[in-house]
């Protein structure tokens, strides 16, 4: 049946996709203004929250922002309404709306905006360039009556558990005598009250992401037929995914610098970009990294990039990149913009799958600072 959701559970959606320990030490990433303790029917994806992106939200009737940038970056000393960043943090409070950010959590989040810019740039066999997080393992160990086994391995499985590489709903079964007594007020699946009772069950043992955790349980939960499931939880020292920032691929074939300079452009609708490069030379593999990518040319020379793909580039970095032999493209820091549709339709596709009734539009506010003259 459907409903309204309330603010916390469309965000539950956006931290399955992004979750919070994917962020960089000190990113100020959450809940910036408002509660999400409300329903909400309508969800603005913006990149930057300024004060006419606030008005379209006011227009739309939108009851949270979901937002790449922080507009609470830097620590506020004082509240003023005289400059539009007061204004627009008033707007929200006087129209409740709730702003919510996902930022560099949602940079390294697989299927988040790298590999959003990775794909619009047409590149394949993509991996990680700068590696920042390795996530935490648990194991599950849950008893399950043979007859309910295959549902709650399959119930386990879609929710993220057992990935081992490229092989997903893995886990260990082994039978065995569960026994348990039902006491005055139970009410067993299997038995009665006052007896006890010897069961056939499975041992089923699967891997699970720490960061999929409450899902996993919660849907293992739910496939389970006793009134009280016995399980385990243990911490491993495998190490799982690794996640970072950035992505490094390679175009289908080789072209020109000038040539994937112009591909940039249309995949990213800016008006022109800065090269560094002699624009006649052959490139293929393509490191790419949305925002301010200085600090990484090392990287991407080290990953073996042709040329690189960022924003932000300072002059000094562009005579770094040329000392070491590598092209560099510059399209602007707004190219995250790519955000604003990747969320939208991830959302969309999340509710639907729940049945909530929440619209999600994308802010049609285009906040890029610069033009060009």
């Amino acid at each position: 049946m459907s409903r309204i959701p309330y603010g916390y559970e469309v965000i539950q959606l956006v931290e399955q996709l992004a979750p919070k320990p994917l962020a960089m030490d000190g990113d100020p990433i959450g809940l910036q203004i408002g509660t999400l303790n409300k329903p909400v029917k309508k969800v603005m994806v913006a990149l930057d929250v300024l004060e006419d992106v606030v008005a379209e939200a006011i227009d739309q009737q939108a009851d949270l922002i979901i937002a790449h940038h922080p507009p609470l970056y830097r620590p506020l000393k004082r509240l003023s309404t005289d400059d539009g960043h007061g204004r627009m943090i008033a707007a929200c409070v006087k129209h409740d709306i709730a702003v919510y950010a996902a930022h560099t959590n949602l940079d390294v989040a697989f299927g988040g905006l790298n590999d959003w810019l990775a794909e619009a740039l047409g590149l394949n066999e993509t991996a990680v360039l700068v590696p920042t997080y390795t996530e935490a393992l648990k194991k599950l160990v849950v008893y399950v009556p043979i007859s309910h086994a295959e549902a709650v391995r399959a119930a386990v499985g879609d929710a993220g558990a057992g990935h081992i590489g490229r092989y997903s709903h893995c886990t260990f079964n082994s039978r065995g005598i569960g026994t348990f007594l039902p006491e005055e007020g139970a009410q067993p699946f299997i038995g009665e009250q006052g007896r006890l009772e010897e069961v056939e069950e499975v041992r089923i043992e699967t891997i699970v992401p720490a960061s999929l955790e409450r899902q996993v349980v919660e849907a293992m939960l739910a496939a389970h037929p006793y009134e009280e499931v016995a399980y385990d939880i243990y911490p491993l020292d495998n190490e799982g995914r690794r996640f970072g920032l950035g992505r490094i691929g390679r175009l289908p074939q080789p072209v020109t610098l000038r040539a994937f300079a112009e591909q940039v452009k249309t995949a990213f609708s800016v008006p022109a970009v800065r090269v560094v490069g002699r624009l006649e030379d052959l490139v293929q593999t393509v490191a790419v990294l949305g925002g301010d990518g200085n600090k990484f040319v090392a990287a991407a020379v080290s990953a073996g990039a042709d040329v690189y793909v960022t924003g932000d580039v300072y002059y000094h970095t562009a005579h770094d990149a040329q000392a070491l032999g590598l092209h560099l493209i510059d399209p602007g820091h707004n190219v995250e913009k790519v955000m604003k549709q990747g969320v939208a339709r991830y959302l969309t596709a999340e509710l639907a799958k729940r049945q909530w009734e929440a619209e999600v539009v994308a802010s049609t506010i285009d906040t890029d600072p610069f033009q060009f003259v």
